[in-house]
């Protein structure tokens, strides 16, 4: 996938999820490129992980329809399925095996379909290996390969876990505040590795850090009360009346310094 390619990859169209009569999204409709970097941004409450939890099957929508590679149907479908599909889920806490090594942890990723078990007994092929070792590089941790994975950084696990999706080969990543608990190098990282990954994958992050936001998006979408309330770049959203009001308006003039929401 190259970057520009006018293509839709994933498409939500009037999506409303009620739960007992409260509706954490209100028809809303959201389209992702193919090599797209978003950010999806609002308050608490706002539904914005309630999105991501429709996207990868978690949660069916009461109405509306989501579409993937703008023909495939996923709507309905098992949240096992959507993942075969080529979307991965990452949710905030990392879920890694601790006790495993970093490289022991990339392997099982790769093989999936085995028990753990099978996956570290199984021989190695070049072709995998260098699968591992590309991926190491990717994430910054091929230093720490034969580290337990316990014992990494926050920020470190959470890399570690984005490479294990990656060798899965998803089309399509969806974060959950992935720079939440980092440090401020951890976090410049992680920009990096998202930029980087959004050559080859399209990826949707929800996240509550502006700086972060403001320093990596090209593309922003905000959330309020469960819709659509804005979408474009960081400075056409800062720039709109409405967005300042509910979201932004104390920290338009605050472009110093983290900010949170």
């Amino acid at each position: 996938m190259e970057k520009g390619m006018e293509s839709t990859i994933l498409q939500c169209d009037g999506v409303t999820v009620d739960f007992d009569g409260f509706k954490a999204v209100q028809g809303m409709n959201f389209r992702l490129e193919k090599g797209e970097l978003r950010f999806l941004i609002g308050p608490n409450g706002a539904g914005k992980t309630t999105m991501l939890d429709v996207i990868c099957g978690k949660v069916k929508p009461t109405i509306g329809k989501v579409l993937f590679g703008g023909k495939v149907d996923i709507t309905r479908k098992k949240e096992h399925q959507i993942a075969e599909l080529g979307i991965g889920r990452k949710f905030q806490t990392p879920s890694i095996f601790p006790t495993l090594t970093v490289f022991e942890n990339l392997e099982i990723a790769m093989r999936q379909n085995r028990s753990v078990l099978a996956a570290l007994r199984a021989k190695l092929r070049a072709e995998e290996q260098e699968r591992i070792e590309a991926q190491l590089e990717m994430i910054g941790l091929q230093e720490k390969a034969s580290w337990r994975a316990g014992g990494l950084s926050h920020g470190e696990k959470q890399w570690l876990e984005i490479g294990m999706m990656l060798l899965q080969e998803p089309e399509i990543l969806l974060l959950d505040e992935p720079v939440a608990g980092m440090t401020d190098n951890e976090t410049e990282k992680t920009g990096e590795l998202l930029r980087a990954i959004s050559q080859t994958q399209s990826i949707v992050v929800v996240e509550h850090d502006m700086e972060f936001v403001r320093n990596f998006a090209s593309k922003v979408t905000v959330m309020h009360e469960g819709k659509l309330l804005k979408e474009g770049s960081m400075e056409e959203v800062q720039r709109d009346d409405r967005v300042a009001e509910v979201y932004l308006g104390k920290r338009r003039d605050a472009d110093a310094g983290r900010s949170t929401a």
